[in-house]
């Protein structure tokens, strides 16, 4: 098995898929560690289409546990049982999942810096959001991941969403202007936080007039004025996206069961293992009270935070969003 893991470019991945498709056997397994690219972009220019598979490691690869095996329609049934095999060899916890961007994981938690983002561009302070986000339960809030992570993962994960699901992508400046000025997160040790060794991250003040910038050219706050927003609604603004594209996920089958995306996101996003994965703790909020909040704010704030059909389905038939699909329902499943 071959792995490639460079960085999220369609034409670099493209061109050494073609290169090793000639180097290797015919039974070696070909696969990518892209995080959001749609796998039959990757392999598009080979002829050995069964053989392309995903094997997404979570960062840091050394520590986290779950490995997103990505099949497509044409990955051999043998490709994705030897690298389930691998995955549990080397200690992983594999989850076999279905082809589209992002996959399941990132593309289920794609909202969850979106909505970070409006909700700064609506006035709510940057620290204030990752300070809730980790009293929830998460290790860190979203600003202080996308310092670990670096913009420049930020800004290719944006543009592979933007393009895939332009109706519920914010445009945000603010990342562009923090590279502007100078700024790479944990990376150059100045990002939302002042990175020294030895100590702990902390809040840098200098970054509130970049932010300050963003605000003016976004310019959504309503009436040009910050927003009144409890802590509550807060987590829930940042959490009930995340929800509502789980939905979206479990309806086209891009996973088996409700479960997998729970057991996912407690091993490749961190979330918080005691609240029993994004879809069980879901269910134990209400599907009525997601569904509710999020018309509330698709009106307020736009189509962002517009159910899906999925959630709507479930929240007014009184229907847990972890139960299984009925055979009557028009979900396709990609396995």
């Amino acid at each position: 098995m071959v792995i490639e893991a460079v960085i999220e470019s369609v034409p670099l991945k493209q061109k050494i898929f073609s290169e090793i498709e000639k180097i290797c056997p015919p039974h070696c397994i070909l696969a990518t560690n892209t995080s959001t690219i749609d796998l039959n972009l990757v392999g598009e220019k080979t002829s050995s289409q069964d053989r392309i598979i995903g094997a997404h490691f979570f960062s840091p690869a050394h520590i986290m546990p779950l490995l997103e095996i990505v099949r497509t329609e044409k990955t051999s049934a043998q490709a994705i049982l030897d690298l389930m095999t691998v995955g549990k060899t080397i200690k992983k916890v594999p989850v076999v999942v279905g082809n589209c961007t992002g996959f399941a994981v990132n593309r289920a938690f794609f909202p969850y810096t979106q909505s970070a983002l409006i909700l700064v561009h609506l006035g709510v302070d940057v620290f204030r959001i990752d300070k809730l986000i980790s009293s929830f339960g998460l290790p860190m809030g979203p600003y202080q991941l996308q310092d670990l992570s670096g913009y420049g993962v930020a800004l290719a994960v944006e543009k592979e969403f933007a393009n895939a699901f332009p109706d519920r992508t914010f445009q945000s400046p603010l990342i562009h202007l923090l590279v502007k000025s100078g700024r790479n997160g944990k990376t150059n040790g100045k990002g939302y936080y002042i990175y020294e060794k030895g100590s702990k991250p902390r809040p840098d003040p200098s970054v509130l007039p970049i932010i300050e910038e963003s605000r003016r050219l976004a310019n959504i706050m309503p009436n040009g004025k910050p927003i009144n927003i409890t802590d509550k609604e807060i987590v829930e603004m940042v959490l009930f996206p995340v929800v509502n594209e789980a939905c979206r996920v479990l309806d086209e089958g891009v996973v088996v069961r409700a479960s997998d995306l729970d057991t996912a996101s407690v091993l490749g996003m961190s979330f918080p293992s005691y609240r029993g994965g994004i879809v069980f703790w879901a269910d134990l909020v209400g599907p009525k009270h997601v569904y509710d909040s999020l018309k509330k704010w698709s009106q307020r704030f736009g189509d962002f935070y517009k159910p899906s059909k999925f959630l709507e389905e479930r929240a007014t038939g009184g229907i847990p969003l972890s139960a299984p699909a009925s055979s009557s329902s028009g979900s396709r499943s990609r396995m």
